[in-house]
């Protein structure tokens, strides 16, 4: 089995491919980010950056950010974008050390790529006392049962699964999620809450192909078998496909000192 570290790692070669195909974030989830926050929020640490789609979000409404991503080929797609109040740093969550703290620190579909051991006292130790700790992602699924079981089917033989599973085995039908199940379990946080931004769009069959080879699942298969899968989903694609594409946040308050 590929480690998630490899796959966490696995993006940089598609990374003008992942700012084409891959999903922006609405204003809706800045609004619940805020709205808990309760107050305004100036400085931002984001995890595991990419190519900025997440940062633009924040910093377009007035946030300092201080974008950090390990992939040197992400962090340059996200620098042909960054606008002005955004700082890059080339490094991992692990590799953050103590010393600025932030109104907000955040991941956008990147948490489950940190390593478990430490991440609640390494996101505690850059929040201000009381700082707003927000995670937030979820599944980009066909809408369409009948169009899901056929792509699943074609592409079986070369994938059983392109999903990445809950980091603590939390089952989908349970009400909370990772990681609001860790938060509620660290003593460093309160005030757990999970939200839901629905959200439904339509993009061309190539385009969702586009975006599956953005997905780790396939990006760790030989680069012939990708293709074969690839071809192979496209052969069962309508023109056009509705997508289910909702987002789940996840945000706690750093307990006060």
């Amino acid at each position: 089995m590929v480690g998630t570290s490899a796959r966490a790692l696995s993006f940089g070669a598609t990374a003008e491919a992942y700012e084409r195909f891959r999903l922006g974030y609405p204003k809706a989830l800045l609004d619940v980010v805020m709205t808990y926050a309760g107050r305004p929020v100036r400085t931002a640490l984001e995890i595991g950056a990419g190519t900025g789609k997440a940062t633009r979000l924040f910093a377009d409404h007035g946030v300092t950010v201080t974008a950090t991503e390990p992939d040197a080929a992400m962090l340059a797609e996200l620098n042909k974008t960054a606008p002005p109040n955004v700082t890059t740093v080339r490094a991992a969550f692990e590799d953050l050390r103590p010393g600025e703290t932030y109104g907000l620190v955040y991941a956008a579909a990147a948490l489950h790529w940190t390593r478990p051991e430490g991440r609640w006292s390494r996101a505690a130790a850059l929040l201000e006392p009381e700082g707003v700790f927000a995670s937030f992602g979820g599944q980009v699924q066909l809408a369409d049962p009948a169009v899901a079981e056929s792509v699943r089917a074609a592409r079986t033989p070369f994938l059983e699964s392109d999903e990445v599973p809950s980091p603590d085995g939390t089952a989908p039908d349970e009400e909370m999620q990772w990681p609001g199940t860790e938060l509620q379990q660290s003593p460093l946080f309160l005030d757990i809450r999970q939200a839901v931004v629905k959200r439904r769009v339509t993009m061309s069959a190539a385009d969702y192909v586009g975006y599956l080879s953005t997905v780790s699942a396939y990006l760790q298969l030989p680069q012939s078998k990708r293709q074969q899968a690839y071809d192979a989903i496209m052969r069962v694609l309508p023109e056009s496909v509705e997508i289910a594409a909702d987002i789940i946040a996840h945000l706690a308050r750093r307990r006060p000192e």
